[in-house]
């Protein structure tokens, strides 16, 4: 083939290259679609004959050494309806010229590792496996609506604006992976919205500029691999999980409520919700957030040993109303957030919950969220007793004012604590309880002070003592003789003046003892109530 010079064209053209050719050089669209729905389809079994059919090599030829554009206009390859034939190679490339593929079909791999792009947009087209490790684009990387059988790789590639792989198909690769993107940097967006995964995707270290969105999406984990492994993932704005909108009658997506929305607009008219779905387990492990991640009606389809698993994460909100997991865990073990908005029936039963060091400072929960469910929600995550969930969500409710709900929550954390006791000390815990609540509810503690001074008031009356000295004695009076007893520290003017025997000395050293455990008791309540806030 000779060297074209100056726009000359090679004499070995096809038709279909050389519309192709001339099309590149004015930088317009160059189509060659049947006008038939079922014939333009890339993804139907027709045959595209030699009329509609290019060479990858002259396509690469274009892009890396293409002729000069047309005097006042733009070198572009803009293709639509064609099928590109042999392995589209451009590696280690520098393509200058804007590349855009619409609708078309291209038999063998697209190969781009190392290659450099302005902008790369491939829209609802037929590609077996796209390879592009070490990708850089200065604009746009656009997938979208494309099936790509054996999978995409972008390890280590670098897109300078957004990456958009809305309503994609992806199969996996021999590893299982339909896109291994670990090492992944995206400058703004990241958006995966209905994309249909049949392998895993793995997102390792990757680092998003604005928002991830995977709203809608259906992942589904290859074998022996996570549906989505994106451990130490940093995004700056939010991570969505959520459900998305899309035609009644097409199926194509609708429009996309706006980011930040935590309750579900109600959808428009001729759209319906389509949720996001995981089957196979999630790892975003230590992952920074700079918003949130939200799992606003999230299905997680978990097997038993599989996990949702958000260890060590830090965001300022986490949206926890996803669907409740069947099976499987959510661990949360580590994680620091800021608010946790969540919902009473997407957690998980005991065994199927881990929050171990699991740090929030508020609680806003959607809907009807009762402090016993709450209790529950914390049981869960401790199969074995373990003080501090107890602790941490007595300190959350302390600080935002619900002090007596805080301290039904230390009395939980008491009660669970006695299970792991010797019978004996058990026993003890169990008075205690029985009595004064283990302190947390000081009022009973004055009923039951209450009920000794009228008991010990009663008994006291049926007896008349003799005085320890004759001349030195107030007159008696069994009330007073009982409060005595009981309220330590202050002197009613009874107590020492009398001399107890027999069964009516125990009854007073029991007095001063019950005494002093109520009194104690009903002071340290009152300090915890005047140490609130």
């Amino acid at each position: 083939m000779a060297e074209p010079q100056n726009g000359d064209i090679p004499d070995t053209l096809t038709a279909a290259e050389l519309g192709m050719w001339r099309a590149f050089r004015s930088g317009s669209t160059y189509d060659l679609r049947a006008r038939d729905p079922l014939r333009d389809d890339p993804f139907a079994p027709t045959d595209w004959g030699v009329e509609r059919s290019v060479d990858a090599g002259v396509v690469a030829r274009l892009l890396l050494s293409g002729p000069r554009a047309r005097p006042g206009r733009v070198a572009a390859l803009k293709l639509r309806g064609l099928r590109i034939t042999g392995t589209l190679d451009l590696a280690g490339g520098r393509v200058a010229p804007y590349v855009e593929l619409t609708g078309c079909r291209l038999e063998n791999e697209v190969v781009l590792p190392e290659c450099h792009f302005t902008t790369l947009r491939m829209v609802g087209c037929a590609v077996p496996r796209l390879e592009a490790a070490r990708l850089h684009t200065e604009g746009d990387l656009h997938l979208p609506r494309c099936r790509i059988e054996r999978g995409i790789r972008l390890t280590d590639a670098h897109i300078g604006t957004d990456l958009l792989l809305n309503q994609i198909e992806l199969g996996a690769d021999r590893q299982g992976r339909a896109l291994a993107g670990d090492g992944l940097t995206v400058a703004q967006d990241l958006q995966a919205e209905m994309v249909e995964a049949r392998g895993e995707l793995s997102l390792r270290g990757a680092k998003v500029g604005g928002s991830m969105s995977l709203r809608g999406s259906r992942l589904r984990a290859g074998r022996g691999r996570r549906a989505l492994n994106a451990p130490q993932l940093t995004v700056e704005r939010t991570l969505y999980m959520t459900e998305a909108w899309v035609s009644v009658d097409t199926g194509n997506q609708g429009n996309t409520p706006p980011y930040g929305t935590v309750m579900a607009p109600t959808p428009a008219h001729g759209t319906r919700s389509q949720i996001f779905e995981c089957r196979g387990g999630v790892r975003l492990d230590d992952g920074r957030f700079g918003d949130a991640v939200d799992l606003h009606k999230a299905r997680f389809v978990l097997a038993p040993h599989e996990e949702l698993s958000l260890r060590r994460i830090v965001a300022p909100e986490l949206r926890f109303n996803a669907e409740r997991p069947e099976e499987g865990r959510v661990v949360l073990n580590g994680a620091k957030v800021v608010t946790l908005i969540d919902v009473s029936t997407s957690w998980p039963g005991p065994g199927g919950l881990a929050m171990g060091g699991f740090v929030y400072e508020n609680l806003v929960p959607y809907g009807h969220f009762p402090l016993s469910r709450r209790l529950e929600w914390v049981a869960a995550a401790t199969p074995e007793y373990v003080p501090e969930p107890y602790e941490r969500l007595a300190a959350v409710l302390r600080s935002c004012g619900e002090d007596a709900d805080a301290r039904e929550v230390l009395l939980a954390k008491q009660r669970r604590r006695r299970e792991t006791l010797p019978p004996a000390a058990k026993l003890w815990g169990i008075l205690q309880d029985w009595t004064v609540a283990y302190g947390y509810r000081p009022g009973r503690a004055a009923v039951w002070m209450a009920v000794l001074w009228a008991a010990g008031a009663v008994a006291f009356s049926q007896y008349d003592p003799a005085s320890i000295k004759q001349d030195e004695h107030p007159e008696w009076n069994a009330a007073l003789y009982a409060l005595d007893l009981l309220v330590p520290v202050i002197n009613l003017g009874q107590d020492g003046y009398w001399r107890m025997e027999d069964g009516w000395q125990w009854a007073s050293a029991a007095l001063v003892l019950l005494g002093w455990i109520l009194a104690t008791t009903v002071a340290a309540g009152a300090s915890r109530l005047l140490r609130r806030g």
